[in-house]
């Protein structure tokens, strides 16, 4: 099993390799981003408490968008060049292919987290609370990443290549309702009430924790990994039996024509 999650590794690390310019075109937005709070907060004249709360926003979507995109490429790229059906006649699983995406994810977004929070400390005088909050931190942004990877996945696989362009939206829905640049108690009721289904919006209070804000929630952690590993079991399921039902309605064949 490990040799196949890392023979998708290896080929996504080949795709990303002959192509620099897609990840220099990751990089740019997240930086773009994060320079556009980082100067609106200077404008608003925001103190250096409030400033790390909005970088922490911009860091972690950029990061968060970085790690989605290569579980989604994971489908993507064979969806692209017309070979799923060539892929699937190998004796690989859904999981092979997602987890060995996510590692690149992973590689990437950790480089991508790195390079923007040492930017945001030279910049704008960001600092991360500790190396032991911002390890479980990322640990939390890369499973949130994986569930919305893998909901692109059963996406696309139930309708198609149609609903591709969801691999650049749905990470940012999720976004804005998780409070990636406020809290959520300044979101509506309802909205409210989906953040709180949401992996990220405890593992953003968490993190936010180390500059003095006071959570909305408790027992963050716990209810953040226990609804990670949750969603990753529905998920991988329901990609399961999206594969077969597509099988049936001819979906995967039309997918590779």
């Amino acid at each position: 099993m490990l040799s196949k999650i890392l023979a998708f590794s290896y080929r996504n690390w080949i795709f990303a390799k002959r192509n620099l310019f897609s990840f220099f075109e990751l990089l740019f937005w997240p930086v773009v981003s994060l320079i556009s709070m980082g100067l609106m907060s200077g404008f608003l004249k925001l103190d250096q408490t409030l400033l790390n709360f909005v970088l922490t926003g911009a860091i972690t979507a950029g990061t968060i968008q970085v790690a989605t995109l290569d579980v989604a490429y994971g489908l993507l790229y064979d969806v692209w060049s017309k070979s799923i059906k060539h892929t699937f006649l190998a004796p690989i699983e859904h999981l092979h292919f997602i987890l060995g995406s996510w590692i690149i994810g992973i590689v990437r977004g950790v480089l991508i987290f790195a390079l923007m929070a040492l930017f945001s400390y030279f910049a704008f005088g960001f600092e991360v609370p500790s190396y032991k909050v911002a390890a479980v931190f990322i640990a939390g942004v890369f499973l949130n990443a994986l569930i919305i990877g893998m909901l692109i996945c059963l996406l696309i696989t139930l309708y198609g290549q149609r609903v591709e362009i969801v691999a650049w939206a749905f990470g940012t829905l999720v976004m804005l309702i998780c409070g990636i640049y406020y809290p959520v108690d300044q979101l509506p009721p309802f909205f409210q009430w989906l953040a709180e289904l949401i992996p990220l919006t405890y593992f953003l209070e968490y993190f936010r924790l180390g500059y003095g804000f006071k959570p909305l929630h408790t027992h963050l952690l716990l209810t953040g990994f226990a609804l990670c590993f949750t969603y990753i079991s529905l998920v991988l399921f329901s990609i399961n039996w999206a594969y077969q039902r597509s099988r049936k309605n001819g979906i995967i064949m039309r997918l590779s024509e």
